[in-house]
């Protein structure tokens, strides 16, 4: 649907959003001029932290169109009835020939101070996305409320855009951790192995020993039982690392 008024018809009368949790949703009003003159509007919200448009101001031409797109922010909870009371308010005024947007000030769009100002209040809408299908009903939201403020709209700060990567960043966090416990887990047990392997060596060592001191039982006396005191010694060193 199409509202016409005296300087411009804007399509579409509504701003419908697709919505998901946490993505940035984008949707575009067409501004077509139907006059001879060149025709400057301005773009205002009741909610100016939550949208980005581009542009907020600009210039029709003669005959001419202009597209202007509306992005809401990526939304970390859905309202209950998942109906929006935000509003926005096109403004336009008939500018000088040739006017630019540099030309254009808030003198301009100023009704008290004489100017013909024409004004067309749009509301915004969710709707439910064409993919994946979703049992979300589309939200209306009817008539204007009497109190609401409009405010000039501006962009997205880098903080708002930063939270949404915070999810990205604790998936790398959980990745990288994930990495370190396996790194240690094959050092651990390269250890452990390596502290078998000394082991056998020396019980095959001791081993020999005993055989040694059957045919010597004088000789060998005294450095077996060392050599037992100290290979306990080792065994029990190696048992507590692994």
């Amino acid at each position: 649907m199409m509202s016409t008024g005296e300087l411009l018809s804007i399509e579409p009368e509504e701003l419908q959003f697709p919505f998901e949790l946490r993505k940035q949703i984008s949707c575009s009003l067409n501004l077509s001029n139907k006059t001879d003159n060149y025709v400057a509007f301005k773009v205002k919200t009741t909610n100016p932290k939550k949208y980005c448009v581009r542009p907020n101001t600009g210039v029709v031409l003669p005959r001419s169109t202009c597209n202007v797109i509306v992005t809401m922010q990526a939304q970390k909870e859905a309202l209950p009835d998942m109906q929006c009371k935000d509003k926005f308010l096109l403004q336009s005024v008939v500018a000088s020939p040739g006017a630019t947007p540099k030309d254009i000030t808030p003198e301009m769009f100023n009704k008290e101070s004489g100017h013909h100002v024409e004004e067309c209040k749009l509301r915004v809408v969710y709707v439910a996305p064409p993919q994946p299908p979703s049992p979300v009903r589309e939200g209306s939201q009817e008539g204007s409320s009497p109190g609401a403020s409009f405010s000039d709209n501006g962009s997205l700060n880098a903080a708002e855009f930063a939270s949404e990567s915070r999810p990205h960043v604790e998936r790398h966090e959980r990745q990288d951790n994930s990495s370190d416990a396996r790194s240690l887990i094959s050092k651990l047990t390269e250890e452990k192995n390596s502290a078998i392997q000394q082991n056998n060596k020396l019980q095959q060592e001791l081993e020999l020993m005993r055989r040694e001191a059957k045919r010597n039982p004088s000789g060998f006396a005294f450095i077996y039982v060392f050599l037992v005191a100290l290979i306990g010694i080792i065994l029990g060193y190696l048992l507590k690392r692994t």
